[in-house]
């Protein structure tokens, strides 16, 4: 079934930090991504003390579950280096499933699609560039791109 993930880094070597990460998830098994956007300069968002970001997103197939992909994914960032920090804080990476088919869950643990996607113009950005059509809750990325508040986020 097809997925999207959204990687951010504002820690480090940040465009190396989301290579490695998107190596990773195609090493291990979780996805054959065949599209994978440009890497996004991005201003903090939640706590505005700290670095800018690195972003970017991919899409492709997956056959894992969503609690396994989220195990899984959560592994990648820990065996990389991430350390517990504070909400919307600085971070070596952090992987998202932004969406996993047409599976709909909200819970603490898990939220699809990602519960914050059509806030977040540094995630609408890369994922339009890479799939303008793609609907999901009934609007296209190139849609929601449009409405959102995409400033400072630049390729």
């Amino acid at each position: 079934m097809r997925v999207g993930f959204g990687l951010g880094s504002n820690l480090g070597d940040k465009p190396a930090n989301i290579r490695e990460a998107l190596r990773l998830i195609e090493a291990r098994g979780l996805a054959r991504l065949d599209r994978i956007s440009r890497l996004y300069r991005t201003p903090p968002w939640g706590d505005l003390d700290q670095g800018d970001f690195a972003n970017a997103c991919a899409i492709g197939d997956t056959a894992l579950a969503p609690y396994e992909l989220l195990a899984a994914v959560k592994k990648i960032e820990a065996d990389m280096g991430r350390a517990p920090t504070r909400r919307w804080g600085p971070r070596l990476i952090d992987v998202d499933i932004l969406f996993l088919g047409d599976h709909a869950i909200d819970d603490p643990e898990l939220t699809l699609p990602h519960k914050e996607l059509f806030r977040r113009g540094f995630v609408l950005a890369p994922l339009a560039e890479i799939a303008p059509e793609l609907e999901l809750d009934g609007v296209t990325m190139r849609a929601a791109l449009a409405g959102a508040d995409a400033s400072g986020v630049r390729p």
